[in-house]
């Protein structure tokens, strides 16, 4: 059987996956070095044993197809020696947060993937992840960590929309929130209660100005987002507040590199991008949909901030590229 080459999806498909990887890779090996909470401990052992395996199929994959592995992240980009930066809570809360990113972005990238043994590698990619949300979750929930959406009471009845009015936000009165845009109002809460969590350890250790000032952008646009949604639930009379556990340590003694800490912005923000736009679609009334398309300017713009410093410390790997036509055809 000739063999299949593969198309551009499944080379970017294959590239980001990598890259996603041995960034989380490194995150996993740090908090698993630090750990003590037997329970949390052999999540992040199946957490980092999926992750091993992936890397290895995929330097296999590359190879057998004669493209270069990429250098995406390794233990050049840890530093075991530094203290715990966060306690162990906050360990189970990012295999917790990440499986549930890694699932939309395995699930994108499968749905351009044709090559059958590509096909396979992501369906186990996808499975392996709702494994790892099913896991934390539960852990989430027996040590009374997780903090569950608003509840409404039962439909009594189908309904129909009968009015335009269902679509006002800001002229006359506001209908209630439906059970789809409580979601991702209250989803998009507890994403920012993570980033939040995230930005308060790294600010404590990230000596370079350029970098913590990003940061503490990030944190900002993180609080103002949750104060926005919890605003709007209050006012509708649903408890949106996700408790915030104290689970950052008094350690100023970097863990990571400063170019694993870009990266992982980067890819935070990218996924924020996309769930935004994912709330966007989804959001009947007018002030919604205003203030996701707001949050989505102001978070490309942020991210161009990001790109920069990535671009002008000569950290951001790039993606491989179709040849350039014109060069080519103006070449002597």
């Amino acid at each position: 059987m000739a063999h299949t080459k593969l198309t551009s999806a499944e080379i970017g498909g294959l590239w980001s996956t990598y890259m996603n990887s041995s960034m989380e890779w490194c995150l996993i090996t740090y908090f698993l070095h630090h750990i003590k909470d037997s329970e949390i401990k052999a999540i992040l052992e199946q957490a980092l044993g999926y992750s091993n395996k992936r890397l290895n199929s995929l330097k296999e994959l590359f190879s057998s197809e004669n493209i270069p592995i990429p250098e995406g992240f390794t233990e050049k980009d840890l530093n075991l020696k530094a203290p715990p930066l966060f306690y162990d809570p906050f360990a189970l809360t990012f295999v917790y947060s990440l499986s549930k990113m890694d699932l939309i972005l395995y699930s994108f990238i499968t749905t351009n993937i044709c090559r059958l043994d590509l096909q396979e590698f992501f369906t186990i990619t996808v499975k392996e992840n709702t494994e790892l949300y099913k896991s934390s979750t539960t852990l989430l929930l027996s040590k009374g960590l997780y903090d569950r959406p608003p509840k409404i009471p039962y439909p009594s009845e189908v309904e129909y929309v009968k009015k335009e009015s269902y679509i006002n936000g800001f002229i006359g009165k506001k209908r209630p929130l439906n059970v789809v845009e409580i979601t991702e109002i209250f989803s998009n809460i507890e994403r920012n209660y993570f980033a939040i969590l995230l930005c308060t350890g790294l600010l404590q250790v990230i000596k370079d100005p350029e970098i913590k000032e990003y940061l503490k952008n990030g944190k900002e646009i993180s609080e103002k987002q949750i104060n926005l949604f919890n605003d709007m639930l209050k006012k509708e009379d649903l408890l949106g507040i996700v408790p915030v556990n104290m689970e950052v340590t008094d350690s100023t003694d970097s863990p990571f590199s400063n170019k694993l800490v870009m990266a992982l912005f980067s890819a935070l923000n990218a996924i924020d991008v996309t769930l935004i736009g994912h709330a966007l679609s989804l959001s009947f009334r007018t002030d919604l949909s205003a203030h996701y398309s707001k949050l989505i300017g102001e978070i490309l713009l942020y991210n161009k901030k990001g790109f920069d410093i990535l671009v002008d410390r000569k950290w951001l790997e790039k993606p491989p590229s179709a040849p350039d036509r014109g060069k080519l055809q103006n070449s002597k």
